[in-house]
């Protein structure tokens, strides 16, 4: 069986050094914001590209105090999405704001940024990208866009780590940079773990407030927070596989060549542009007949998933919040797949992947 992800195969090559950094935490006694998070954070802000990072406790969090921590007028309109993960509009709801969904290219995935004048209200106040499947979304046009109406930009790099536009990281285009630490990341804790970064000493100071009940000074609260604290534990954990995150990059790279070169013509697979560095989270392709191609790998031992299979204007809890209709959402929806790409597969196992797509009676 080719697993869509093997965690304990992916993370088997760092084990004797995340054993090592599990007891240093252990031993040391002090297991909530200590120096562990604080090496993290200086780590990853350097790897980026930025001048603050902000651990938190998971990606979701992150979303929401960046929103937050802009200090938008409440009920403002946020442009983002209509096919992203429901947690990027989850963020915006429970920040107090109003998302507005914007469709996406079809052939990247990404937000069109030609769509975004369409959705514009004078109640918009932000944009919310989402950098879906390792893939920048257009931040060059997403930026002017947003200088040239005032607005501010969020970015959701839970699938993007160490993606590019160009040579500048996902997350350091906009107001602030919001990471997924969650196992399955190209960077993945052992556990949730999440983070902010950002250039904006101000904001970077509101965000260390409110991942911590409001608090930077003990029972000194200056802000309403939250108890969204990245662990000493995992960012012990997250040390030890940034140190490894561009060799995976690399693997992840490499396989998707392999795709690219042996999956069959009448696959419709990711595009790909000079200026835009993929990391390749996740491999998605495109097929009308998506559900039966799935059943044709499963029943030859290959296990696959979809992103999504429910787009968020038809989620129940969305009922009242997402109106209209969104055609492309609908089609991506209906039609990706997305195949093993795991750091822990070979060339070989991709290549049966490719073999087995090819048998499908198209």
């Amino acid at each position: 069986m080719i697993e869509y992800e093997s965690l304990a195969r992916s993370n088997a090559a760092f084990m004797a050094e995340l054993e090592a950094a599990a007891a240093r935490v252990i031993r040391s006694g002090w297991y909530v914001l200590g120096q562990e998070v604080s090496a993290f954070e200086t780590e990853f802000a350097q790897y980026v590209g930025a001048r603050h990072c902000i651990g938190v406790a998971n990606g979701l969090d992150a979303l929401i105090l960046s929103i937050e921590a802009l200090d938008l007028p409440k009920g403002s309109d946020i442009l983002v999405a209509s096919n992203t993960y429901i947690a990027t509009i989850l963020a915006i709801v429970r920040a107090g704001h109003k998302p507005v969904l914007v469709e996406p290219e079809l052939e990247t995935f990404n937000i069109d940024p030609a769509q975004l004048a369409r959705a514009l209200t004078p109640n918009t106040r932000a944009i919310c990208v989402t950098h879906l499947f390792g893939k920048t979304c257009r931040m060059d046009a997403i930026g002017a866009f947003a200088r040239e109406h005032g607005l501010r930009v969020v970015e959701d790099c839970a699938q993007s780590h160490g993606a590019k536009l160009g040579q500048q990281m996902t997350g350091t285009f906009g107001d602030a940079g919001c990471f997924s630490f969650y196992p399955t990341k190209n960077l993945g804790a052992i556990g949730d773990a999440g983070a902010i970064v950002t250039n904006d000493d101000a904001l970077a100071d509101h965000l260390r407030h409110l991942r911590n009940y409001g608090s930077k000074q003990k029972y000194v609260n200056r802000y309403i927070g939250v108890n969204s604290r990245l662990d000493e534990l995992q960012a012990a954990m997250l040390r030890v596989k940034l140190r490894h995150l561009d060799a995976m990059t690399a693997r992840k790279r490499a396989l998707a060549q392999v795709y690219f070169v042996d999956l069959p013509e009448w696959i419709a697979k990711p595009v790909c542009r000079l200026d835009e560095f993929d990391v390749f989270h996740i491999f998605g392709i495109r097929h009308p007949r998506r559900d039966a191609l799935r059943q044709h790998l499963l029943e030859h031992g290959i296990k696959t998933e979809v992103h999504y299979p429910i787009p968020p204007h038809k989620q129940e809890a969305m009922k009242g919040i997402l109106v209209g209709e969104y055609p492309v959402a609908d089609e991506l929806h209906m039609t990706e797949l997305s195949l093993p790409i795991s750091v822990g597969l070979t060339p070989e196992d991709v290549q049966r992947v490719c073999h087995t797509i090819s048998k499908f009676s198209k």
